[in-house]
């Protein structure tokens, strides 16, 4: 088992509730609907495994995951937006996935919206394999959106 990427490690670290603004703040211009900050709380409050990408004494992208056994699921990744499409995405996932798999997780899950083919494509590069849909789990504007669900497992 490979360790993670020390290279990059430096930036990641665990959120703490003094990071709760500056990632609320990076929810609410990436997404038409995004987490409120109660929901973001609670990921802290409950133990979810939840970690921000600094650089420059700025967050650049934040993880939530929450485990059971040793499975993990991803509830949620996101890069603001003036970051995006830098590699700090991919980066960021594969630390994610390294760690996880030290923590002995034999299989990640994550759900995307269909729409999102930029954030698909990344997932089925790193390994995610789809298993289904999730039907009308996301909303929107016209209505709900279904989610591809996908899990990369770790041997």
């Amino acid at each position: 088992m490979a360790p993670a990427d020390l290279s990059i490690a430096p930036f990641i670290r665990k959120m703490t509730h003094f990071d709760l603004e500056p990632v609320f703040s990076i929810e609410q211009v990436s997404y038409e609907f995004p987490w409120t900050m109660g929901i973001l709380t609670d990921c802290l409050r409950v133990g979810y495994h939840c970690f921000v990408y600094e650089q420059h004494d700025e967050i650049r992208a934040y993880a939530i995951i929450s485990t059971v056994l040793d499975e993990a699921h991803l509830l949620n990744i996101c890069v603001a937006p003036e970051y995006q499409r830098q590699g700090f995405g991919r980066q960021f996932l594969q630390w994610l996935m390294d760690f996880m798999r030290e923590q002995g997780t034999k299989t990640m899950y994550l759900e995307v919206r269909m729409s999102n083919q930029t954030a698909i494509d990344l997932y089925q590069s790193m390994g995610f394999n789809e298993l289904g849909i999730r039907r009308n789990y996301y909303p929107t504007t016209q209505g709900r959106e279904d989610a591809q669900l996908f899990a990369c497992e770790f041997f």
